[in-house]
């Protein structure tokens, strides 16, 4: 068989190897690149919609099946992994953020259940899989993020817009490091809405993948602004196993709906604490309830974090778990879960812009 021929044999056999998570041939969205074969070798470019995809070897299995012993003389393949980030598709009304491919909000119907926590070590585990990374911190009245990751400088601007402030390559945005971190903030709904859409529109952002938006809690003005403003690519939903959150949360869900804010996923914080002694694991606000509400409400499930002391106090001192330990088992959670976030993503734009496509079905074991 010539080389022209083998070619041609080869786009065939590829033609029939699905996006796991998408349900398309990868051929046709365009994800195969730089088809070659050297010797016995094929090579190809991979180029995936994120960077966190978990389903790499999957995917590099189902290629080797299609066309080692398939097609007449290939023994082996070889493949380079690259990503190019799906973006949300733009919504009449809504004013999109220059560089911004898609914006994360991170959601709780109450407050105390770590959402705050949960935000911050998903955006460095987004930046870990190579994207590019921003962090906003929506919570006007308690922001947070800056405590959490030892930011205590005064953000500049160039050319009239704000430059984020920098932490190991994540851009974040806080009212926190603008105002003296003793004074109140006692602001109406017009303040508070102007204060956000200057963060969103007055922000050097730069390019980024993914803006993760750490939302105050409830269903207030915050919400209703950022819903309104931008087209959101979904909303993270963060609840603790206890029946009083997990009312809240049904609460932030139906506000979603009525946006018409797709939901990406419940996560289900404090689910439990493994004894470092004995290993015996106390569900100390029961467990099961976010997986629970997740199937009841037809949501996808991301995952369950644990209750572990290396989280809270990483938060403490400046160094987030996924910066202080980011090889621990408990990072491992949220590598996980940003994974399984950043597939649905994909799965959402998708969506969006092509049609239905199939459920996806129970997501990735988490915890």
């Amino acid at each position: 068989m010539n080389d022209k021929k083998r070619l041609a044999a080869l786009e065939d056999a590829l033609a029939k190897v699905q996006d796991p998570e998408l349900h398309r041939p990868m051929m046709q969205l365009g994800m195969f690149k730089n088809l070659r074969v050297e010797g016995s070798t094929v090579k190809l470019r991979v180029v995936l919609t994120t960077p966190a995809c978990p389903l790499k070897d999957r995917i590099e299995s189902e290629i080797s099946d299609a066309v080692v012993g398939r097609v007449d003389g290939i023994e082996r393949v070889e493949l380079e992994w690259d990503s190019d980030v799906s973006r949300t598709k733009g919504v009449t009304g809504r004013q999109d953020i220059p560089g911004v491919r898609n914006t994360i909000a991170v959601s709780a119907g109450k407050g105390g259940v770590g959402k705050t926590t949960v935000a911050v070590n998903l955006a460095f585990a987004l930046l870990r899989t190579g994207a590019r990374v921003g962090l906003l911190d929506a919570d006007i009245y308690g922001p947070n993020v800056p405590i959490m990751l030892g930011l205590d400088e005064r953000p500049e601007a160039q050319d009239g817009r704000m430059i984020p402030l920098k932490k190991n390559g994540l851009e974040v945005v806080s009212i926190g490091t603008i105002i003296d971190p003793d004074k109140p903030i006692i602001w109406r709904g017009p303040m508070l809405a102007g204060a956000l859409r200057q963060f969103l529109f007055e922000v050097n952002w730069g390019e980024i993948d993914y803006l993760v938006c750490d939302l105050p809690p409830g269903t207030g003005d915050v919400q209703l602004t950022l819903a309104q403003s931008i087209p959101l690519t979904g909303a993270v939903i963060v609840t603790t196993p206890q029946d009083v959150s997990l009312a809240d949360v049904g609460r932030g869900i139906a506000m979603f709906e009525q946006l018409r804010v797709p939901l990406l996923g419940v996560i289900e914080n404090m689910s439990g604490f493994a004894c470092p002694h004995c290993g015996e694991v106390t569900e100390v606000f029961s467990r099961g309830g976010g997986r629970e509400l997740a199937k009841t409400r037809g949501i996808p499930f991301l995952g369950e974090i644990p209750l572990d002391p290396a989280v809270r106090i990483g938060g403490g001192a400046g160094q987030p778990l996924m910066l202080a330990q980011p090889e621990s088992i408990q990072a491992a959670v949220f590598k996980e879960i940003s994974a399984s976030l950043a597939g649905e993503i994909s799965r959402v734009n998708f969506e969006s812009q092509a049609g239905p496509v199939m459920p996806t079905g129970p997501r990735l074991p988490v915890g």
